[in-house]
């Protein structure tokens, strides 16, 4: 089993410590003890130096807690690595920079434990060539801002892992790793496609399973069929029970599957989410594809995402719920048996806005854009009608 350390710094146990009372003599200065007429009273005298201490209650530890961000498609259109070429030109960082596009939603991932992004696409060389829709190839500088933006993982099993053949699925995860992000879904071996993605988070082990319902038709290679996770609820299923055997405390399943641009799960999704969600080896799924926010919902006692929405993407403006989607943190509670469950989710609503050649566009946090009064006031309806709009989508209050 893989296991990444995220953090640096893990809490040390600490012993209960126990307090004796200790016993000081006589002050030298003190009046001499009161005596009678008939005898001299007893000499007072303080615990016995020697008794065994009182027994004491040992202070129980406090439940461990872990939170973690979830977030919908990273789909790079031109439109967008246009947008990181402009504001390159404007930071002189790089050539394509992606970091000024995430900057409102960075504290929102800074906050978290456990960041998550799910990357849709394969990535090409630094240089190119870029491709957009149908088939993806986006600038590898993307996962520089994610990684700034405060991202941990990506699952990276969707319907577009194998655009660019295998060659760009293992290209992708080789730019991840370059950057310190972990992944799951895709994988460049048998032996990595094995193997579970389990990260050690504040002490707790957490694995991270990703899954997709197909590749648009494209082959996996005959001789790689390992190499995209293709979803299968029995494989699913063992994949959890065999993380768990090997030390995972949480178990959290991405799902890439839905009909596009469809708020209410499809069947497919109903079936799955209930299936798994069965599972006592399963903590949360969560998933994508629909490219608009679906509810979040608890279902079999376990919490479930049906849809992020995008959280970056360039598609029809005719469409505004694909510029529309929404970061969920679900905090992690241990319970008494030392099991895991949710406590709440948070839900933060995000807006991208339309790219134009002379303005980027922007991924942003919708209630601090609302609260920021440098917010342009001709985008404040959109962030109000954007907010609404996922609201009644997710069937949940959002931030």
């Amino acid at each position: 089993m893989r296991r990444h350390r995220l953090l640096a710094t893990h809490a040390l146990a600490a012993g209960a410590l126990v307090l004796a009372g200790c016993t000081a003599g006589p002050d030298d200065d003190a009046a001499p003890p009161p005596t009678t007429s008939e005898s001299t009273a007893e000499e007072t005298t303080g615990p016995d130096p020697t008794a065994e201490p009182e027994p004491q209650d040992p202070v129980p530890p406090e439940p461990r807690s872990l939170s973690v961000t979830v977030s919908g498609d990273v789909l790079i259109h031109s439109g967008v690595w246009e947008s990181a070429e402009i504001f390159g030109t404007r930071t002189g960082r790089r050539a394509y920079d992606f970091r000024p596009m995430f900057e409102s939603i960075k504290p929102v991932y800074d906050k978290a434990d456990l960041s998550l992004c799910h990357l849709e696409v394969p990535l090409a060389e630094p240089d190119g060539p870029f491709e957009s829709y149908p088939v993806f190839s986006g600038p590898p500088q993307v996962v520089d801002g994610l990684k700034w933006a405060g991202i941990d993982a990506c699952t990276t099993a969707s319907n577009h892992s194998v655009d660019q053949g295998f060659e760009g699925l293992e290209r992708t995860l080789d730019v991840l790793d370059a950057e310190g992000i972990e992944h799951a879904g895709t994988a460049r071996t048998r032996r990595e496609a094995r193997t579970p993605t389990v990260l050690e988070v504040e002490g707790v082990e957490v694995a991270l399973l990703s899954y997709t319902y197909g590749t648009n038709g494209l082959p996996v290679d005959e001789d790689k069929p390992w190499s995209v996770n293709l979803l299968d609820t029995r494989r699913i299923l063992a994949e959890a029970a065999r993380a768990r055997r090997a030390g995972a405390e949480i178990v959290m399943v991405s799902v890439h599957d839905g009909l596009e641009y469809q708020v209410e799960p499809s069947e497919s999704q109903l079936q799955v989410f209930d299936i798994l969600t069965r599972s006592e080896d399963i903590d949360l799924v969560y998933g994508h594809h629909a490219h608009v926010v679906q509810p979040v919902d608890k279902i079999n006692g376990t919490w479930v995402a049906y849809g992020l929405g995008n959280f970056i993407a360039q598609q029809l403006t005719s469409q505004p719920e694909t510029y529309r989607g929404v970061t969920v943190r679900f905090t992690f509670t241990e319970s008494a048996d030392g099991s895991f469950r949710v406590r709440y989710p948070k839900l933060v609503a995000t807006l991208i806005t339309p790219y134009e050649p002379s303005t980027p566009m922007r991924v942003l946090d919708i209630r601090a854009a609302l609260a920021d009064p440098d917010t342009d006031p001709a985008l404040v309806p959109s962030l109000r009608e954007a907010r609404r709009q996922i609201r009644d989508s997710s069937r949940q209050e959002v931030g």
